[in-house]
């Protein structure tokens, strides 16, 4: 039984493929197309997903016709709406026919935020957990939760437009001077390096009352003009929707590219502090109303890692899986996975242990970009190119790591990577300006062998996909120091043996000789969605100050083609 599973016309388009309940495909439209985010038909990665299958069924994560009722009465009365209502009727016209091209499948539209719910349930190692699910806004709603036994998940709870935590968090970050659609996780980086003194008047804008998010609307606009939105293929684009009386209860906005001052520091904090307050508010009620001591996380505003690291201190939840694409891609997951169990009553035996479900590309494809471009490479055994490896980075070097299957989600997890020395208390700065020519403050994860997280961190528990961030024991924060952001944390990356073997078996090989087990790791990119092919990492590797790219078995040297740097 095959389902392809789609986030089509919305951002960050994805597509899915599921066989017989497992997971074997899965990537973004952004990862061929080369825009960030892209919006529109995924159509190159169904290509990928159906290159050997044909599907039975496509699962749609977006319903045109839920809460259709409500919306229309929103409209009705809002002549200001008309213009936009009929683009978003135009996109959900497009939402309801994006099946339909591929022949003999039955179509089903699931529910955005029932996708959001399925992909983090139905993909954890739990059979039984309270499920939450927390955006912006799909499908007319902000927040979803409920409980997940078996093969089935029951919905408790919701919040409706126009109240919305990931809107609350949004306008704040338009208002930093961040404006670019996904540009959440700038805000979050920046509040580590504030104090929260604006926490008090921004409490003024947004509450929690048992299960219901309220914001004061005062403040926003989308509930009144409605915002303006790009989802019509290219890089998606969301309007401003904060309100004047932001500008008269906080001052003058940040415009983008200016310089950050201290004040923008403590706003963010203090916008980072509040929505940790309501967060943690609104899942100790879940937690209460379920009686669970697992929860399962979806939803943009699950990307937050500075808040899902202290979920075990801040809630009487235990165990946690968030969902690595929590954001819009992994919805193409989660409707495929509510197709299989709740539409068809499929059982489950499947977990998501890892993100490697993107293209691979064999050694004739590796050597063919390498010919290509005429560069200079030596091929090396496993052992060896571990090992050279492993002494290049104790030597400061930077590195491009380039192997096996492409990760589908935000982060690069040691398949499409840049490693460097989280020894070297210059590194933070030299990647930012060197490799990713992006904001100083901005801060790069470890990855840490899952066997020796207990060293370094204060929090032992597994978080293999970078969506938690954990205090730094203080005797180790001077040792890696390059990945210890500016509030004390890291947001780890626990590497399992048996998931990662070549990844681990390198960080494993560090940490002989340097006696730090752990590595820097950012994504393998340069202001661009993460790098596909190995056209694009040499290209990428070329145009940068990376020292050193590593491609399958092959190891090439900045200094060896310098001309090209």
């Amino acid at each position: 039984m095959i389902i392809l599973g789609l986030n089509a016309f919305h951002g960050d388009a994805s597509a899915a493929l599921l066989k017989d309940g497992a997971i074997v495909c899965a990537v973004e439209e952004e990862r061929f197309n080369r825009t960030k985010h892209w919006a529109g038909y995924p159509e190159l990665a169904i290509s990928l997903c159906l290159e050997d299958a044909q599907a039975d069924h496509v699962a749609i994560s977006r319903d045109p016709k839920a809460q259709l009722w409500r919306k229309l009465a929103r409209v009705a009365v809002r002549p200001s709406y008309w213009a936009r209502a009929a683009d978003r009727l135009r996109n959900g016209a497009r939402v309801a026919r994006a099946g339909a091209s591929l022949s003999n499948a039955r179509v089903h539209h699931v529910e955005h935020h029932r996708a959001h719910l399925a992909s983090a349930f139905f993909c954890s190692p739990f059979e039984e957990a309270a499920v939450v699910s927390i955006d912006g806004f799909g499908d007319f709603s902000s927040v979803m939760w409920g409980i997940g036994r078996g093969n089935r998940i029951e919905v408790m709870g919701s919040v409706q437009f126009p109240h919305s935590l990931g809107l609350y968090y949004t306008a704040f970050t338009q208002f930093l001077g961040f404006p670019k659609y996904g540009d959440e996780y700038k805000l979050m980086g920046l509040a580590a390096y504030g104090e929260p003194r604006f926490a008090e008047q921004v409490r003024g804008l947004v509450r929690t009352e048992h299960d219901q998010i309220k914001l004061n609307l005062d403040y926003f606009t989308h509930h009144s003009k409605g915002v303006d939105m790009t989802w019509e293929g290219g890089e998606p684009e969301l309007g401003k929707v904060y309100s004047c009386k932001m500008l008269d209860t906080f001052g003058e906005a940040r415009a983008p590219r200016t310089e950050i001052l201290q004040r923008h520091a403590d706003m963010a904090a203090s916008v980072q502090l509040v929505l940790e307050e309501n967060y943690f508010q609104l899942l100790r009620h879940i937690q209460r109303a379920t009686g669970m001591k697992r929860v399962c996380l979806a939803g943009g505003v699950a990307l937050n890692c500075v808040a899902n690291g202290k979920v075990f201190d801040q809630t009487e939840f235990r165990e946690l899986w968030v969902q690595p694409a929590a954001h819009d891609a992994g919805t193409s997951i989660g409707a495929a996975l509510y197709v299989w169990h709740q539409v068809l009553g499929r059982k489950r035996n499947w977990v998501m242990r890892h993100v490697y479900f993107g293209p691979e590309y064999e050694e004739s494809k590796v050597r063919e970009a390498i010919e290509a471009e005429g560069a200079k490479a030596h091929r090396l055994e496993e052992d060896d190119l571990v090992a050279r490896t492993a002494a290049l980075l104790a030597e400061g070097k930077i590195v491009g790591w380039f192997q096996g299957r492409m990760e589908f989600g935000p982060r690069a997890l040691g398949n499409r990577s840049i490693l460097a020395d989280p020894r070297r208390p210059d590194m933070k700065d030299t990647l930012n300006i060197r490799i990713k020519f992006r904001e100083s403050f901005r801060p790069f994860c470890p990855s840490i062998l899952a066997e020796r997280t207990a060293e370094y961190f204060e929090t032992d528990y597994p978080s293999p996909f970078m969506v938690q961030a954990y205090k730094i024991r203080p005797e180790k924060r001077a040792e890696i120091q390059a990945v210890t952001h500016g509030d004390g944390t890291g947001r780890l990356q626990t590497v399992e043996r048996d998931v990662n073997p070549l990844y681990w078996k390198l960080i494993h090989r560090f940490g002989e000789v340097t006696g730090t087990p752990v590595l820097i790791n950012t994504s393998f990119n340069e202001n661009e969605p993460i790098v596909n092919t190995p056209r694009e990492a040499l290209s990428c590797f070329l145009r940068t100050n990376m020292d050193v790219l590593v491609m399958g078995s092959h190891i090439l040297y900045k200094t060896e083609n310098a001309s090209r740097d």
